[in-house]
């Protein structure tokens, strides 16, 4: 066989065998695992616009969640504030911050039309950690900036997760 013929079978081959062994990409899911009377939900947030309700928004719908109105909600997604923290973890020999911890948390709970309790009330938290730069404050500024980004998608999937556990359990 020719090398070309060859490298057409293994380049046809190999998806195939991924996919056969159970490989997936992360977040490339199109099913959250959740029960399809779970599909339909609704919103309820003090800030509906805010960075982090929309990016919650957008992943869930990317999972297969619609976004309703109240009155034809199977569930109502209670959403409490994102509350982000920074704190230091060391200090150089300049006694300035050398590390950080990030802390990004939010708590929601869903609850049923009737207004009966789903899911209890549940704290979701993200934690990273940065380096520090005292010379390079602008940098180390945008640097916290994207990682918040990061954590709010982090803390938008880990409440998805939470939710779609909670509904195969019950």
């Amino acid at each position: 066989m020719s090398r070309t013929l060859t490298a057409l079978l293994l380049a046809l081959a190999l998806p195939v065998l991924l996919g056969a062994c159970g490989f997936q990409l992360r977040g490339a899911t199109s099913s959250t695992g959740l029960p399809e009377d779970w599909r339909q939900l609704h919103l309820e947030t003090a800030n509906p616009n805010s960075e982090f309700s929309r990016d919650l928004k957008a992943r869930f719908s990317a999972n297969g969640i619609e976004w309703v109105e109240r009155s034809e909600a199977a569930y109502i997604l209670q959403l409490g504030p994102e509350r982000f923290s920074q704190r230091n973890l060391s200090l150089n020999s300049q006694a300035r911050a050398a590390e950080f911890e990030l802390t990004m948390q939010a708590n929601f709970s869903v609850r049923a039309p009737d207004g009966s309790m789903a899911m209890d009330t549940t704290d979701a938290m993200v934690v990273k950690q940065m380096e520090n730069d005292p010379r390079n404050v602008v940098g180390k500024a945008e640097e916290i900036r994207i990682l918040q980004r990061e954590m709010r998608g982090e803390l938008s999937q880990q409440i998805l997760r939470r939710i779609g556990f909670h509904a195969a359990a019950r």
